[in-house]
């Protein structure tokens, strides 16, 4: 018995998701709930289990392909149907006698003049009247206007910020998603529509006909890589398009988690005025607190101590004292929110994810090194939910995990603060008017300015440091 298998919904808010990989392929035997493909979406990269077990029959979406919720995307021939194969069988064999009807066709293929029919147009004097087939292209425009309805434009928050960065008016867009929607592959194809306009695009091609006289016409012709959705590699690297597809660069496209961080740190400059300050915190007394109970810390809970979770106590520390940190935007109100939802930035092979511990401020100590722990195995295994990377109140960014000295992050919207974490290093200071060696690090804030002034900023960097510089929780 066939089972479909569907794009599942991963939110709320989420409508449409991107298929960047599929585990099983057509054929092969499936268990329920094994992991079947994974999807990428607005908010998260996931493993999709089979809905039943059986042999995957076909494969309806490919890999890179972005469809709405509920598409069938895959079938399943489930344990049992093997009794309905019969059936199917007889049809099939009615269907091989068409192969001999359909050799006679092939013969009306084989003439070239048939598809070189466009010079014999202009040859022949009938053609003159064919002249209103172009009237067909002019229609084409027909379809946005019909889409101008009065009715509210259905869309996902991805869409509508594609929108806003590319000046456009949804209600313009065709919407080809479930009930009209405007889907993510709507935009794109929107805004590739639109390109031919600007003169940059125009003048690229006009390299193009150096090409086309030393090359063969199909050569002059190679599109641009379909996966550059808000950026174009000949545009961006600078140098002329041909020397890009005749061998001089290596062109790779985008992953869907790729070009979704691209999209979301470029609306984040493009909304929030950053402004970036920077303090240093001697960690002496953490560094050597850490080393004298992490082993018994291990044995005792199970579970290795890091530097993290006494950044983040610090952390919710400044934001009780300066709530403003703690806010967000909504128009021209500003929103303090009263739990403290941690953003968490965690490094990925092939990309980025954000995790929330959500209520930090509720969790002792040992509560935020399992949350930690947990929401960044998780990430790296693809096992996190939509609601597990939304809803941050505050978020913070770890480069010294890599030897980062300092770094000044761009801000998780719609949070106004993000807190970076350099590398703790042994560094010469001076301590009591006597240089001393010392355990240091750097923490940069990132802020928007349209919300925090440089005062709140630097008091809540200062509570920060005096938190981790005279830690007095007990963390056993």
């Amino acid at each position: 018995m066939p089972v479909d298998v569907i794009m599942p919904q991963m939110g709320e808010s989420i409508f449409e998701g991107t298929i960047t990989k599929w585990l099983k392929k057509p054929g092969e035997h499936v268990e329920r709930d094994e992991p079947l493909f994974e999807i990428s979406t607005d908010k998260v990269d996931a493993e999709i289990p089979a809905p039943a077990a059986g042999v995957l029959k076909e494969i309806k979406v490919n890999e890179g392909q972005t469809v709405p919720i509920q598409t069938i995307v895959a079938v399943i021939d489930a344990e049992g149907g093997a009794a309905s194969a019969p059936a199917p069988a007889k049809p099939s064999a009615a269907a091989q006698p068409a192969p001999p009807a359909a050799a006679a066709p092939t013969p009306a293929p084989v003439e070239a003049p048939l598809h070189f029919e466009p010079p014999a147009r202009a040859a022949a004097p009938p053609p003159a009247p064919v002249p209103p087939v172009p009237a067909p292209t002019a229609a084409a425009p027909a379809p946005p206007a019909a889409r101008t309805d009065g009715e509210k434009v259905r869309s996902s928050p991805l869409v509508r910020r594609m929108a806003r960065e590319h000046g456009m008016d949804l209600a313009q867009v065709p919407g080809t998603g479930a009930g009209g929607r405007v889907s993510k592959r709507d935009m794109l194809a929107a805004i590739e529509h639109g390109l031919p306009a600007a003169a940059p695009t125009a003048a690229a091609p006009a390299s193009a006909p150096s090409i086309s006289s030393t090359a063969s016409p199909a050569a002059a012709q190679v599109p641009p890589p379909a996966s550059g959705t808000l950026y174009r590699p000949a545009l961006e690297l600078g140098v002329p398009r041909e020397r890009i597809y005749f061998g001089r660069y290596e062109v790779q496209p985008m992953s869907t988690m790729r070009q979704k961080i691209a999209e979301h740190m470029l609306a984040s400059k493009h909304v929030s005025p950053h402004v970036y300050s920077v303090e240093e915190a001697d960690v002496s007394g953490i560094v050597a607190l850490r080393n004298k109970i992490k082993s018994e810390f291990e044995r005792k809970y199970d579970i290795k101590l890091s530097y993290m979770p006494f950044f983040v106590r610090a952390a919710i520390e400044g934001l009780r004292a300066f709530p403003t940190m703690n806010a967000s935007l909504d128009g021209t109100n500003v929103v303090y929110h009263k739990e403290f939802n941690i953003g968490m930035a965690v490094a990925l092979d092939w990309g980025l994810l954000v995790p929330v511990i959500k209520n930090a401020e509720e969790k002792n100590f040992l509560g935020l090194q399992r949350a930690i722990n947990d929401l960044a195995d998780r990430a790296r295994t693809k096992k996190l939910k939509p609601e597990e990377v939304a809803e941050s109140t505050f978020a913070i960014t770890n480069p010294g995990v890599f030897g980062g000295l300092m770094g000044l992050p761009v801000i998780n919207q719609p949070n106004v603060g993000i807190l970076g974490l350099g590398a703790v290093q042994k560094r010469p200071v001076v301590v009591d008017d006597a240089i001393a060696i010392r355990s240091m690090v750097y923490l940069t804030l990132s802020y928007d300015h349209r919300v925090v002034d440089g005062a709140i900023a630097h008091q809540f960097l200062h509570k920060v440091k005096s938190v981790l510089e005279d830690w007095t929780e007990n963390i056993l």
